[in-house]
């Protein structure tokens, strides 16, 4: 009996420690992947085409307008010209779509005065070319209008809803369509700051929800008032950036690696973001404490068709998603090769190639789309815009080349059932895992077949029930000739 109990504890110890080891081989093959690799329905990484190539290196030098010392963010236009906020030299520099200096500000005049940046950190640009930086140093945001000139200086706002001992440190700025100012400013934990068109403080908006922990909440109600003095002050958690499209909606992310870092803010500050996919839009899934812990996203972009893009400064990569909040694709990394960062600090989009400025390095990777990610960018945007036909097409040519993209099937899936082809949406779901559409595909295909079997599930019931009637009535009267037989 002894010997058999060892046996087992023996075995139950080897069990465990390939269930560890297998743990650890799917951690760290999140770890090292290289940028091709996504994630399925059950959370692990799976093998993926490259969706992006490093294409090319841009550096201030190798455009004509000097070394980037510690830049800080980018912004580029419809016409694919290039702003990068050059922050060490305190400047922003002007690139075509050759990427080559067409223009540099590091002075200005402002009120017949001869003005500088100082440690600019934020630079937004309208689509009418207007240019609003976050004037770090000089605690202000500086509004250039097309012609480069200065029309206007925001600086520490005077309202009831600050305190007397504000200090204004804007770091990231945005503007919306209506000339909505939104300001990202240092030690505000109370949501993005709102300007109107005329710098003038109107509110905050998208504060952060507080989260509390249990047991110390418990300990807070039962001490006393200077015990609670004592004890850590729960505030929102900040932001640590912001973008705005087209239709004026905010995406932000933040640093609630327990809630959620990524947020869509309507008018009203509330989070409208979809997060229908098989996890909620938040980075690497799989990651360790030696490598950095949960990922921290410090930029975002939003291109056409509401598909986004979030920077992970801790392991250097870009994720992309849809609108509905699946996960497209990867790229990127920390490493010294092509492609790969040492400080990513800021993301844009040009057309489909996406631009990652890196901070230490001073260079911009411009990343280019493969077959593969031409494709599925493609197959979105169709989804997004109700093509339905070619959506499936493109779909279908994205799990020719990643089987293993269930999203891909969730997308033909998609497609079918805003065609009416039920059956066939209930098998690409099925695929997927996408248990809410295919319980939707579902219902739609029984009814499909309820309503084109009524007539001849109605003869079946009324032959069936005629049939048992009649069996009844012959039972009646055999039982009724039994009695006058005796």
């Amino acid at each position: 009996m002894v010997a058999r109990i060892k046996k087992l504890r023996t075995g139950l110890l080897a069990l465990c420690c390939l269930v560890s080891l297998g743990l650890g081989g799917e951690l760290a093959s999140a770890e090292s992947a290289a940028p091709s690799y996504n994630y399925s329905y059950w959370g692990y990484n799976v093998a993926a085409p490259s969706a992006y190539q490093a294409s090319t290196l841009i550096t201030g030098a190798g455009s004509g307008a000097g070394e980037f010392k510690n830049p800080q963010d980018l912004q580029v236009t419809a016409d694919k010209q290039i702003y990068v906020l050059d922050s060490g030299n305190n400047r922003f520099v002007i690139l075509d779509q050759n990427y080559k200096s067409i223009k540099t500000v590091d002075a200005f005049q402002f009120k017949g005065k001869a003005e500088k940046f100082n440690n600019p950190q934020g630079i937004y640009v309208t689509q009418q070319k207007e240019i609003y930086v976050a004037d770090t140093g000089n605690k202000r945001i500086v509004h250039f209008d097309s012609g480069l000139s200065v029309v206007g200086i925001i600086e520490s706002p005077k309202s009831e809803l600050l305190p007397a001992s504000f200090d204004f440190q804007p770091v990231r700025v945005a503007v919306d369509k209506a000339d909505r100012i939104y300001v990202m400013s240092a030690g505000v934990f109370d949501g993005f700051m709102e300007f109107g068109a005329d710098g003038a403080f109107k509110s905050f908006t998208g504060a952060n929800r507080v989260r509390v922990d249990a047991v110390d909440y418990f300990w807070k109600s039962i001490s006393t008032q200077a015990q609670r003095e004592q004890m850590v002050m729960y505030t929102p958690t900040e932001f640590t950036n912001l973008d705005i499209n087209d239709e004026g909606f905010l995406y932000a992310t933040n640093g609630d690696e327990f809630g959620d870092p990524i947020k869509k803010l309507n008018a009203q500050g509330a989070d409208i973001l979809r997060r229908e996919g098989y996890y909620k839009p938040s980075g690497d899934l799989l990651y360790s404490t030696r490598s950095g812990g949960a990922p921290r996203l410090v930029d975002i972009d939003v291109s056409d068709s509401e598909i986004y893009s979030v920077l992970d400064a801790t392991r250097g990569r870009v994720f992309t998603y849809n609108g509905d909040g699946y996960l497209m694709h990867i790229i990127g990394g920390i490493g010294n090769r092509l492609g790969e960062f040492n400080t990513p600090v800021a993301i844009e989009h040009s057309g489909d190639d996406i631009l990652v400025l890196d901070q230490a390095l001073g260079e911009i990777t411009v990343f280019q789309t493969t077959e593969y990610g031409r494709m599925l960018n493609s197959a979105v945007r169709s989804y997004y815009s109700g093509d339905e036909e070619m959506a499936y097409q493109q779909f279908s040519q994205v799990v020719n080349l990643n089987a293993n993209m269930e999203y891909a099937y969730a997308g033909i899936g998609k497609a079918y059932l805003r065609k009416g082809e039920y059956k066939e949406a209930t098998e690409y779901f099925k695929r997927s895992m996408d248990r809410p559409n295919y319980s939707k595909a579902f219902l739609l295909y029984r009814k499909e077949v309820l309503r084109g079997q009524f007539s001849t599930i109605m003869t079946v019931l009324i032959t069936l029930a005629a049939l048992w009637l009649g069996l009844r009535v012959y039972r009646k009267m055999k039982a009724r000739k039994k009695v006058e037989l005796h």
